[in-house]
């Protein structure tokens, strides 16, 4: 496909300066592969609400409750806080930056090498991360959790106070960054186990899952409390299967039919 020039920019920039403009066809494909991201998006929803993976979610407000009630997370917080954050800033990060990186790196990866199903991997990556972030979100706007930071009060460790049982039910009462369930961990254990279903087989499989479990105790020691880690792993992994199980059992239908 040859590239058409944006008209009338070579004679003012020099021949040497002309941008190619991209042309409609390329565009236009871009765009399509860009959608692939919300391939058999409704089905996967649709997977996460239904059966073994909603009772699976009941377990996670189940545990919540349990250790919010019995007073293992403050109790927990008591025991965790003295790590410093320079301890547990390197996985928050990582948390934040990996599952954006390593989708978009995938399907790069993918493209240069005109390989469909490693495109059509990174994509389905990149469906957990978006889920898990969303769905996590959505949880945090009604359940409106008092973050761990606010025990401390403003004496420092000397007026601690006990607020794990503070929760603000309602809309956006307590925003959508902190509260129930741990977005980082959700987010974390939704891609590594999208990697884990859709590379059976490979031994970086499990090494997803313990990255993920690196991050959500990383959060769990210092900006969330122990059941919204807890809440935040089963969830993410709920969504993390389901994507991948989903879109690799479309690929397997789509190689089969063709």
């Amino acid at each position: 496909m040859t590239p058409e020039y944006i008209p009338g920019l070579k004679e003012t920039l020099g021949p040497t300066r002309a941008i190619r403009a991209p042309t409609s066809r390329r565009g236009f494909c871009y765009i399509l592969m860009a959608m692939t991201l919300f391939t058999h998006l409704p089905q996967n929803v649709a997977a996460i609400y239904k059966g073994k993976n909603l009772a699976w979610q009941a377990a996670a407000v189940a545990l919540t409750y349990a250790i919010v009630a019995s007073g293992l997370d403050w109790r927990y917080f008591l025991a965790t806080r003295p790590i410093p954050w320079s301890a547990v800033m390197p996985a928050v990060a990582l948390g934040g930056i990996v599952p954006i990186v390593l989708p978009l790196c995938v399907v790069a990866v993918g493209s240069l090498r005109k390989d469909a199903l490693l495109r059509a991997q990174g994509w389905a990556l990149g469906q957990a991360t978006l889920l898990g972030l969303l769905i996590s979100s959505l949880y945090k706007a009604f359940t409106g959790r008092i973050p761990p930071e606010l025990a401390t009060g403003l004496g420092g460790a000397d007026s601690l106070m006990d607020i794990s049982h503070g929760f603000q039910l309602g809309f956006l009462r307590g925003g959508v960054f902190w509260g129930w369930p741990s977005s980082h961990t959700a987010v974390a254990f939704a891609l590594g186990a999208a990697l884990y279903a859709i590379s059976p087989g490979r031994p970086w499989r499990w090494a997803s899952l313990a990255w993920a479990l690196y991050v959500g105790l990383a959060v769990s020691v210092s900006i969330h409390w122990l059941s919204e880690f807890v809440a935040g792993a089963i969830i993410g992994t709920v969504i993390g299967l389901a994507v991948g199980r989903g879109i690799m059992a479309q690929w397997q239908a789509k190689r089969t039919s063709s």
